[in-house]
C-alpha cells in the first residue's frame, strides 16, 4: 500500500520501477517524504529498498517512474549534480586523512573558499562533538565516532537530501542503540529531509516519523511506527513488525461493531466490526504476544478464552517468553512481564494452562 498522498510531499517518487535482467528488483512504488521528515524503508534483504535508495542517489537509472524533489525531476540529474548525499554503511572514511580532512573533503572538491571550508567543518565538529578529535585518523576513533564523522561529512555539502544506507550495522547492539538516539538528534537539529534503509525494524521505528514497509519489490504499507505494529495492513506486515501469532480461520460474523472468525482453536471474537467482508471468507486474526495473558486457573472472562500447555520458556529479564500449544496444535506467543526481582515466573514446561485476550487486541487481516 502506498501513500495515500504520494504527489504532496518533499520527495516524492511516482511509479517508480527498477528492472535487472527482466527481474524486478522495484515495482511501481509511489511515495511522499515531507520536509524535514526521517523516513524509512524496511525490509528483509532482496525487497529492493537498497535498489530505491540507490536510484535516488542516482548511482542506478530508473526503468520507468520519476523522482521529485522540491517539485523538481532528479532522474536525469547525474548523482554529482544532485543536492543529495548518502552515507553508507561502511562510512568510506579516508584512512590516510584526519577526520578534519574527511569532513572537508566534499567541499574543497566543489571549489568552495578556504574560509567558508573551515567556518562549515567547525560547525560540522561543534555539530557532532568531535571538535577534539579532529587531527586524528579514523582507525584512531571508536566506531560510533566514525558514524558521527560520516554523518559530518555527508552534512557538511547542506544538502536538501539526506540517504542512510544501513548506518548503524557496524556497531555491535548496545552502542547501535545509544546511537540511534544521538544520529536522530543531529538531523533533527539540522533539519534535512532524510531517507534511511534498515532490515532491522527496532532502528526504523526508534529512528523514523513515518515506515515504509517494503517486500519483493512493492511497498505493502506506509505508516507510523505505532500504527504499523498496532494495525498492520497484511499477514506479512504483521509478521515482519515484531512478534505475533496469526489464527487463520474464516468469518463467521461481522456485524456494525464486532466480527468474529472461526479458528482452529475455537471462535475468537473481535471488538469491532470489518464490514465488507463475506462469510466464510479466509481472514487470520493477529494477536501480539504481550496482549495476552497466561494463567494455570480459568480467567472470569467470556471471551477468547483458550486452553493449551507450555512447551517452551525463554527467560529475557525484563520479561519470560512462552510458546504454548493449542487444542490444534499451534504455537501462541506469549509475554508476561517480571513484576520484581525475584519473579521468575510460576510455569513450567507442559503446564496446562488458559490463555485470553481483550476481543480489541485482535487484528483481522484479509491479506
Amino acid at each position: 500500500m502506498a501513500d495515500k498522498d504520494a504527489t504532496a510531499g518533499y520527495l516524492v517518487t511516482e511509479k517508480l520501477i527498477k528492472n535487472f535482467d527482466g527481474a524486478l528488483a522495484v515495482d511501481e512504488v509511489s511515495l511522499s517524504v515531507e520536509k524535514g521528515e526521517i523516513f524509512a524503508l524496511l525490509g528483509s534483504s532482496g525487497c529492493g529498498k537498497s535498489t530505491l535508495l540507490r536510484m535516488l542517489a542516482g548511482f542506478d537509472a530508473p526503468s520507468a517512474g520519476r523522482i521529485l524533489l522540491g517539485g523538481q525531476d532528479m532522474v536525469a540529474i547525474p548523482p554529482h549534480q544532485r543536492p543529495i548525499n548518502m552515507m553508507f554503511q561502511s562510512y568510506a572514511l579516508f584512512p590516510h586523512l584526519d577526520i578534519w580532512e574527511n569532513i572537508a573533503f566534499g567541499l574543497k572538491r566543489e571549489g568552495l573558499p578556504k574560509a567558508e571550508i573551515g567556518q562549515r567543518v567547525g560547525e560540522m565538529l561543534d555539530l557532532v562533538q568531535l571538535n577534539a578529535y579532529a587531527k586524528r585518523k579514523p582507525h584512531q576513533l571508536s566506531g560510533g565516532q566514525q558514524q558521527r564523522v560520516a554523518l559530518a561529512r555527508s552534512l557538511a555539502k547542506r544538502p536538501k537530501l539526506l540517504l542512510l544506507d544501513e548506518p548503524l550495522g557496524a556497531l555491535d547492539k548496545k552502542l547501535r542503540e545509544q546511537t540511534q538516539f544521538e544520529l536522530v538528534n543531529i538531523i533533527k537539529q539540522v533539519g534535512v529531509t532524510c531517507v534511511v534503509v534498515t532490515h532491522d525494524q527496532e532502528e526504523a521505528m526508534n529512528m523514523a516519523s513515518r515506515i515504509a514497509v517494503m517486500n519483493r519489490g512493492r511497498v505493502l504499507q506506509v505508516d507510523t511506527p505505532q500504527e504499523l505494529y498496532e494495525h498492520p495492513a497484511s499477514r506479512f506486515v504483521a509478521d515482519f513488525i515484531g512478534s505475533v501469532t496469526l489464527f487463520e480461520g474464516w468469518f463467521s460474523v461481522d456485524e456494525r461493531n464486532s466480527c468474529a472468525a472461526m479458528t482452529g482453536i475455537g471462535e475468537i471474537k473481535v471488538g469491532y466490526g470489518v464490514r465488507g467482508g463475506m462469510l466464510s471468507m479466509p481472514v487470520a486474526i493477529a494477536v501480539r504476544p504481550e496482549k495476552i495473558g497466561i494463567s494455570k486457573t480459568r480467567p472470569a472472562v467470556s471471551n477468547n478464552v483458550f486452553a493449551g500447555k507450555v512447551q517452551e520458556i525463554s527467560y529475557f529479564g525484563a520479561y519470560n517468553s512462552y510458546i504454548v500449544t493449542a487444542s490444534d496444535g499451534s504455537q501462541v506467543k506469549i509475554t508476561e512481564a517480571n513484576a520484581s526481582r525475584q519473579d521468575l515466573g510460576s510455569f513450567k514446561r507442559e503446564d496446562s494452562v488458559f490463555f485470553w485476550w481483550d476481543d480489541r487486541a485482535g487484528v483481522v487481516l484479509r491479506d
